[in-house]
């Protein structure tokens, strides 16, 4: 199953598959937007381990089951996890959307192996859609969509919600810049369609009579 989220933006993000004969590109973005937080995180981790690079954008609308109240109060559990003596040897909290995604796909890919750390380090995420991702194709995981995973009648919470209520305090700007990349996108998006508009008009229009012999004997 694939789809499309109901946005506008520079490229369409294409439904990734996973397919146990994959072949490995050079990089794969993913546009995280309305994906559930931990099945895109154990799909990512495999897509690492089998050596491919990803990088995953908009990390702030992951979305997790369950309402904002139950998920804070788990954050407030796993908040007082720290060791005895000494806090600040860990374990570390991070609050920021991005970081919090990294973590947990740390946790799949056995970090503290050689491998585990080498699948690690082909994984970068980010909030919002920095440059030069905001003009590169992005894909979707079918299999991990909110709209195909979760019931309608469910809660959710996006991850940039909470993460605003623990105490991350880049959710304004995030919005900001957002803002201001959708409308370049728009604008870009726009060029692109005219550039395409006069190539098809500029096909129909030429005149291939003197050479069609030779595309044809050629396979065109």
């Amino acid at each position: 199953i694939s789809f499309t989220p109901p946005f506008s933006f520079a490229v369409l993000p294409q439904p990734l598959l996973i397919a146990s004969n994959m072949v490995l590109e050079s990089t794969i973005i993913i546009d995280a937007r309305d994906h559930m937080y931990g099945r895109l995180a154990s799909v990512i981790a495999k897509e690492l381990l089998a050596g491919q690079k990803v990088v995953v954008v908009r990390c702030e609308e992951l979305v997790i089951s369950g309402s904002l109240v139950r998920n804070r109060t788990k954050w407030a559990q796993f908040r007082k996890k720290h060791m005895n003596t000494n806090p600040r040897k860990g374990p570390f909290h991070f609050k920021a959307p991005a970081k919090m995604f990294w973590r947990t796909v740390r946790g799949m890919v056995h970090h503290m192996t050689e491998r585990g750390a080498a699948a690690l380090a082909r994984l970068s995420t980010f909030e919002g859609i920095p440059h030069p991702y905001d003009k590169m194709q992005r894909k979707v995981v079918s299999a991990a969509l909110r709209v195909v995973r979760l019931k309608p009648n469910r809660n959710f919470t996006v991850i940039g919600d909470l993460c605003s209520s623990v105490g991350w305090k880049h959710g304004d700007l995030l919005k900001s810049l957002e803002a201001k990349r959708k409308v370049k996108s728009e604008a870009f998006f726009a060029k692109k369609k005219a550039a395409k508009l006069l190539k098809e008009k500029a096909e129909k229009a030429a005149d291939l009579s003197a050479v069609s012999d030779i595309l044809a004997k050629s396979g065109y």
